[in-house]
């Protein structure tokens, strides 16, 4: 089968293919973003402490956990999806996914059971880091290869959207929850509420991705029989130097994608003197800007090519973060929200040319189980330290803006790995050559070694 293939698939069913790889990635996100929104009020009642600032590291902490088991779940699920398919593996990551996340919101409170609860909260936790880690390299894949070759950017650029989409939604719930509940309402069953959301949401997920067929590229392999055995060592073995490449990029993407939604609301208060409520507001204008423009930067990156797109997110970046930390320390409303959408317009570009990259680097017969394992390690490297390290930045050099000088030198590495990757813009997702690393890159590797 060849790319033609891909491109006589129909208009409605690549929507409904949309629809059903991006809504597990919508849960999984809405997940990490409510926890996180809601960290203080889980921190009384799994944590309770005489020191509030220790039962919050704590629950971090718990967050944190889900990081950990990012990895270890793209290993499992990246392996399962590229023997058995796109089709089985996502509906499998969904359903854990669904089924664990409610279980947050039903689970006895330390004052009920002891510490009984956080051990709890702890296991549901890695469960959740476990699916998530076999979840957006396998919704994107799922989704790029239904895809035309022409317009892989502008179709993958959906999921970003979900992403985005899923931290705007739950900043709006957690908003709601809180102007509108009592504190005892809150800490008694209102923290409950946006985690058994989750179980609908997953089940629609779960019948929408059950009903579609395998991709025409995964089909076209089988009948091949050329299904990889081993995938995890056969990508080790001839993708090592693009996991690498695409990994020093990807290290951006995360970078830039934590800073602006998760890290900016607190450093606005922080270093910007903003209450909770404004900085709030102020994040979540920037995540609905970033979910409107990622189809457009799918658009940009379809006709530049990924090279060029790289290349722009990565200057884009290293020209604005400066200047939008400065805004952002202002203490202006206005300058808070012009300084947060620029950084949110590279983290976009990051975001949509990644969704694209992780697709397009490897060969189908190992392609699932090497984006899964390139994403979650860059994603629990880069992402899940994020804050900490912008926090340890900021309390060690005693300025404000020195988280924009580390986002900065991710900018700089991130520019040499995704230069070094080949142009993959018009290719058949049916026939890519190994390695995927430029000549000239795989030149300057093996100087290194």
């Amino acid at each position: 089968m060849t790319s033609a293939a891909a491109e006589q698939v129909s208009p409605k069913t690549l929507r409904k293919v949309i629809v059903a790889a991006a809504i597990g990635n919508f849960v999984e996100w809405f997940d990490f973003a409510v926890y996180g929104f809601l960290a203080t009020t889980i921190a009384q009642q799994f944590f309770p402490s005489g020191d509030a600032s220790v039962a919050l590291l704590k629950t971090f902490a718990v967050f944190a956990v889900a990081f950990a088991f990012r990895p270890l779940g793209g290993i499992f699920f990246g392996m399962l999806g590229d023997r058995i398919g796109r089709k089985r593996t996502l509906a499998m990551t969904i359903l854990l996914m669904a089924g664990a996340t409610p279980l947050i919101g039903l689970l006895p409170t330390y004052a009920a059971i002891g510490v009984m609860a956080p051990v709890l909260l702890s296991l549901i936790r890695c469960a959740q880091g476990f699916s998530a880690g076999g979840e957006y390299a396998g919704a994107c894949a799922y989704l790029m290869e239904h895809a035309p070759d022409d317009r892989r950017a502008w179709y993958g650029s959906f999921i970003p959207v979900s992403t985005f989409a899923a931290f705007a939604s739950a900043a709006v719930v957690a908003y709601a929850l809180e102007a509108s509940l009592s504190a005892e309402a809150m800490g008694s069953w209102g923290w409950r509420l946006p985690f058994l959301i989750a179980a609908p949401l997953g089940l629609v997920g779960l019948y929408l991705r059950w009903r579609l067929d395998e991709t025409p590229a995964f089909q076209a392999v089988t009948q091949q029989h050329a299904v990889a055995h081993s995938p995890l060592r056969d990508t080790f073995r001839d993708h090592g130097k693009a996991i690498c490449c695409l990994g020093a990029f990807i290290s951006l993407t995360t970078l830039s994608f934590y800073m602006f939604t998760t890290y900016f609301a607190t450093y606005l208060q922080v270093a910007g003197g903003l209450g909770r409520a404004t900085a709030l507001l102020v994040s979540l204008i920037a995540l609905i800007f970033a979910a409107l423009i990622c189809p457009l930067a799918g658009l940009y990156s379809d006709r530049v090519g990924r090279r060029m797109t790289v290349a722009s997110a990565c200057v884009l970046l290293i020209v604005v973060v400066y200047p939008a930390f400065l805004m952002a320390s202002s203490g202006s409303f206005t300058a808070s929200i012009l300084g947060v959408l620029l950084l949110a317009i590279g983290a976009v570009l990051c975001n949509v040319v990644t969704a694209a990259l992780l697709s397009e680097t490897f060969p189908t017969r190992t392609r699932y189980t090497a984006s899964a394992i390139t994403y979650n390690m860059a994603y629990t490297l880069f992402g899940g330290t994020a804050p900490l390290m912008a926090t340890w930045l900021i309390s060690t050099t005693g300025s404000n803006l020195s988280p924009a000088f580390y986002l900065i030198a991710i900018a700089l590495l991130a520019l040499a790995g995704g230069l070094a990757l080949r142009e993959t813009s018009r290719i058949s997702l049916h026939d890519i050559p190994t390695g995927n690393v430029s000549s000239s890159a795989s030149k300057l590797i093996g100087l290194a070694k």
